[in-house]
């Protein structure tokens, strides 16, 4: 009886170990993505009245809780019942990263000053009668852009416990999943609070010169950057991420450009994917608004 609970509890003991590399391995390999994740959602949550800003970044967390809930179980019997579908989708999330990396740098470059504008218009818009609505917009779109995040989050990581057992997979995962939204918008939430921070210094220094009230226009003065730094990181980011897919995954491009290193073999391969995608993509659309009118 007894050295059967011992080696109960060994087994216990091996999963845990298990569980604790694999979830150390999944959470660098989902790093990029989380991000990219980061700086999406910085955006999204700030630019609102004091007031709003958390409220609006709990109802995002609350539906990038309910998108695990949904993505998770579906994850989970693909990998159990067809594993391929895993590689297929991790393929295709790459694809999807690889664009949207290319689509940002392409978008930083040619339409810049037209995205600054429209920012613009946004901001004046806010203190109007449509705030509400204006809000309930802006988090119906976090949401939807959480659930393609979170969709390849789940992926990478089962990507990364691909050949372990189910009970194994099942936790790594589910522990990556949860990791990410409680860190993500809780880093989130300390940068859309940084500015108001900065002006209660502000207001509670005694002279322009003093340091509380220095280290409050610093705070005001940071946030902005920190949250255009996030996105050119995260812009990087999935596009290591893709091509770390595309060079592990695909035969291909595993023994392309082998003799450089392999950070910059990663972020080459991404971009040139998503250079691809983004070319064929914008051609189709534009044909099918030529067919169209």
């Amino acid at each position: 009886m007894a050295s059967g609970i011992f080696a109960l509890l060994d087994d216990i003991a091996a999963l845990m170990d298990d569980v604790v590399l694999m979830s150390k391995m999944a959470t660098k390999k989902t790093a990029g993505i989380l991000g990219d994740d980061l700086a999406v959602n910085a955006e999204k949550a700030s630019g609102f009245v004091s007031s709003r800003e958390i409220p609006v970044l709990w109802a995002i967390t609350k539906g990038s809780f309910a998108n695990k809930l949904i993505i998770l179980p579906i994850a989970f019997l693909l990998s159990y019942f067809l594993p391929i579908a895993v590689t297929v989708l991790l393929i295709c999330g790459g694809l999807y990263l690889a664009y949207e990396g290319a689509e940002k740098i392409y978008s930083f470059l040619f339409h810049r000053k037209q995205h600054q504008a429209e920012a613009a218009v946004d901001r004046k818009s806010y203190d109007t009668k449509d705030l509400l609505s204006l809000e309930k917009q802006k988090i119906k779109s976090a949401i939807l852009t959480d659930f393609i995040l979170s969709v390849e989050i789940v992926i990478i990581a089962l990507g990364a416990v691909e050949g372990q057992e189910l009970t194994v997979q099942i936790v790594v995962v589910s522990f990556v999943a949860i990791l990410a939204t409680i860190g993500v918008y809780g880093i989130v939430a300390m940068l859309v609070r940084m500015d108001d921070i900065g002006l209660h210094f502000i207001k509670k220094s005694n002279s322009p010169q003093s340091f509380l009230h220095r280290l409050g226009q610093g705070l005001v003065w940071l946030l902005p950057k920190v949250v255009k730094s996030l996105s050119v990181i995260g812009t990087i980011a999935l596009l290591l991420v893709s091509g770390g897919i595309f060079v592990h995954k695909i035969s291909f491009f595993h023994h392309i450009l082998e003799e450089i290193p392999s950070i910059i073999r990663d972020f080459s391969i991404g971009l040139g994917v998503g250079i691809v995608v983004f070319i064929v993509l914008s051609a189709f659309k534009a044909l099918y608004g030529y067919f169209k009118t």
